[in-house]
């Protein structure tokens, strides 16, 4: 029945009930976010999945407004889920699409809910009459039915009234150096995943310089030995003399590139 129209990726937050102030991580990781269209209703959307959770399930109203309060973060208050959400992106570029959808939802559930209000008054006759041709409400007694719906009434417009205002309490009493720094968090772990991989290849480098370094060595030890022999042989031609120079030569060679591989 249902069909997402737009998609993407974020971190899902939710204000803590208790101190209205901070903000509480809904998973451990970005999850997708959709725009959701129910043709039947005629309703918008916004839903993300966690798991078998739904993390997110709130109904656009012309009412209510995205208001970006960094960067990369964002947010909504929902007053029928009593709550207010938070959106972490991974780009400035992702909050923008995000905002702009969010508008696009909002005066589309707009003209909805006036061409739902134009098919009421239309197959409701009552609701033609026009401004002058509404009478004046009977004087009820104060035991009556009637003042009892009219006092439901009014209890309902100041309860609404409450609502929106402690909502609005909440969103003024965010922090918005919080708010920025948990954006900021995730940034500086996307950093530490690029420099632990760095470190990762550094060490292999380091364990292939060992594996050489110690191969110059064996060959070094194999040379002294050989030296030694030829000394203690004590052989004093001409051809012993240049092997043993050159191979002193080598030797020498060696342990400044040991030395260097060491440093």
């Amino acid at each position: 029945r249902e069909q997402p129209i737009f998609s993407t990726r974020a971190h899902v937050f939710q204000i803590d009930p208790a101190t209205k102030r901070n903000w509480i991580p809904a998973s451990k990781h970005a999850l997708t976010v959709s725009y959701f269209y129910d043709a039947t209703r005629n309703v918008y959307r916004i839903i993300s999945v966690g798991g078998t959770k739904a993390i997110i399930n709130s109904t656009i109203t012309p009412n209510m407004t995205f208001t970006k309060t960094s960067q990369k973060f964002g947010q909504w208050a929902d007053s029928r889920a009593n709550t207010v959400y938070g959106l972490g992106f991974a780009s400035e570029q992702h909050l923008s699409q995000f905002a702009e959808k969010f508008q696009e939802v909002k005066e589309a559930a707009r003209l909805a809910r006036e061409k739902s209000q134009d098919k009421t008054e239309l197959t409701n006759p009552a609701l033609n009459i026009t401004s002058h041709q509404v009478l004046p409400s009977p004087i009820i007694s104060s035991n009556g039915p009637g003042e009892d719906k009219l006092f439901r009434s009014q209890s309902a417009d100041v309860e609404i009234t409450t609502e929106k205002e402690r909502l609005k309490k909440m969103l003024s009493e965010g922090s918005v150096s919080e708010v920025q720094w948990e954006a900021e968090f995730f940034s500086l772990q996307d950093n530490n995943n690029k420099l632990v991989a760095a470190l990762h290849e550094a060490n292999a480098n380091v364990d292939q310089w060992k594996k050489q370094l110690t191969a110059y060595q064996e060959e070094t030890e194999s040379l002294r030995q050989r030296v030694a022999e030829l000394e203690s042989q004590g052989a004093h031609d001409s051809s012993s003399e240049n092997n043993k120079e050159e191979l002193s030569q080598t030797l020498e060679e060696l342990e400044l590139l040991i030395k260097a591989k060491d440093e």
